[in-house]
């Protein structure tokens, strides 16, 4: 064990779903042309005025109420002024000194222990636009599309003491995100994205040592990967006698380090102040009531209740719960066919691999829940063996539509598990093959596959597996 312990804090961006920007009318879809989602508002333009998008007040206070914080009636947006080619009014609008969001928490799980994780706040802001270096053309360029998305930064309390940790909490926040319907939380795209400060001291010390800001991590493999290297750097620097600076880092994947960026910024550097152009958000009682009311089950009570309630291991109910589409279709899996463990089985390899292959969501798939259902059914009673299942699980998969009991009976995949016509079938192989038979009879067990591929033959690979056995155990007993 280290003689260091790590203190890790993460400020956690979410873009909101919303169709339009925070404060003004362009659409914030991902992906379009360069430049082609801005308007004189979210460009920065002179003399233009910011009008507050409805719907990134009520996404930003339901997740604070679906992690148990304070949402403040009243809050106000400020002014954060810095200058970046990418953020043409050189100010940011956020929150600072009363943001709509506090003192939530989020209980995490790592190697079976429980831990809660505290939040600081959740603050309101518009995101900037994004720089493209194009080393080949030796220049730079902006695209303002970004400009004016709207943001929440979930920030939390230096709680978290190790990279393990961290992705766990990031995790959480995002299945909640997903759950709420305010975020797709796509961390390739930027949609859902954190800062990680990180900072070591000798264990058993209360004082925090001083901390290193990471940024560029737009996986949860790559957070995890830049936060034990950093706390590793910071671990090496003062074993040699040498401090820590504070500063911005960014992570680079490809060699699989930090590297400094900056000097870290304080709060005094960005010369807050309130926004002149925005009055305060005012949210009345019941306003609120009516977001609570709205909240859909959380991932936690959701992952219980599927224990509970269904008899599934912890682990199956996790995975199922992770996204909520998910969870969505193993219930309606489950209301067609009332077998939770086989479908959860099936959904964990055969459906998941499926969706990985093919970077599908649950919502997405076109092999619906009462589709997996019917074959697990047609497995689970026999008609076809689970290797058939496994087999044409691909063609269903990528078919969708296609019943699979009819798509079975066309392919001549469908079982024989009439005992009389299998019975049948095993006496003329019994007769046909006298040796084998009295080999078998005499404790040649070996014997069993040479009567069972025979049996497959005259049944063209249509005989139930598990019933010839029996009935070959019956018969030469």
């Amino acid at each position: 064990m280290s003689r260091y312990e790590a203190v890790i804090g993460l400020e956690v961006h979410a873009q909101l779903k919303t169709r339009t920007k925070i404060f003004c009318g362009c659409s914030t879809q991902f992906g379009e042309e360069p430049n082609q989602n801005v308007c004189p508002v979210c460009s920065g333009m002179p003399g233009v005025l910011p009008v507050l998008n409805g719907k990134a007040v009520e996404y930003a206070a339901k997740m604070g109420l679906a992690i148990g914080c304070t949402v403040n009636l009243r809050s106000v947006f400020a002014r954060k002024n810095y200058f970046y080619p990418d953020l043409p009014k050189a100010y940011q609008i956020s929150q600072f000194e009363q943001p709509i969001c506090e003192h939530g928490k989020l209980d995490i799980e790592v190697d079976g222990q429980r831990k809660t994780i505290g939040i600081t706040r959740i603050h309101m802001e518009e995101d900037a636009g994004k720089s493209i270096h194009s080393a080949a053309e030796n220049q730079s360029y902006v695209d303002l599309n970004r400009c004016g998305v709207p943001l929440i930064e979930i920030v939390s309390e230096p709680d978290m003491r190790s990279a393990e940790e961290a992705v766990a909490y990031l995790k959480g926040l995002r299945s909640i995100l997903l759950y709420l319907g305010i975020c797709d939380g796509n961390m390739e795209e930027g949609s859902f994205r954190c800062d990680a400060n990180v900072s070591i001291r000798p264990r058993g010390q209360k004082v925090l040592g001083t901390r290193a800001e990471l940024k560029n991590m737009n996986s949860f493999r790559f957070v995890q990967k830049a936060i034990e290297y950093e706390i590793g750097r910071q671990e090496d620097l003062l074993d040699d006698g040498e401090k820590v600076i504070q500063e911005t880092r960014l992570f680079d994947s490809a060699k699989g380090v930090t590297v400094s960026m900056r000097s870290k910024e304080e709060a005094h550097d960005y010369r807050y102040f309130p926004d002149p152009d925005l009055i305060p958000i005012q949210i009345d009682e019941a306003r609120l009531e009516k977001w609570r009311a709205e909240l859909p089950e959380m991932p936690r009570a959701r992952r219980e209740r599927f224990v509970s309630e269904y008899g599934l291991p912890v682990y199956d109910a996790e995975v199922l719960t992770a996204e909520k589409e998910f969870a969505d279709y193993f219930e309606a899996a489950v209301r067609a066919y009332h077998q939770p463990k086989k479908i959860s089985n099936w959904m964990m390899t055969e459906l998941l691999r499926e969706l990985n292959l093919a970077k599908l969501t649950p919502g997405q798939c076109v092999f619906r829940p009462e589709a997996m259902a019917k074959l697990v059914k047609l497995v689970e009673e026999g008609a076809i063996s689970s290797t058939t299942g496994k087999t044409i699980f691909p063609d269903l998969f990528a078919i969708g539509t296609r019943d699979p009991e009819d798509y079975c009976k066309e392919k001549g995949l469908v079982q024989i598990s009439d005992s009389s016509a299998l019975e049948a079938a095993v006496d003329e192989v019994i007769a046909a093959n006298p040796a084998e038979a009295e080999r078998f009879r005499g404790g040649d067990k070996k014997l069993m596959g040479f009567l069972m591929g025979q049996i497959m033959r005259k049944t063209k690979g249509q005989a139930n597996p598990q019933l010839v056995t029996e009935l070959i155990n019956k018969k030469l007993a």
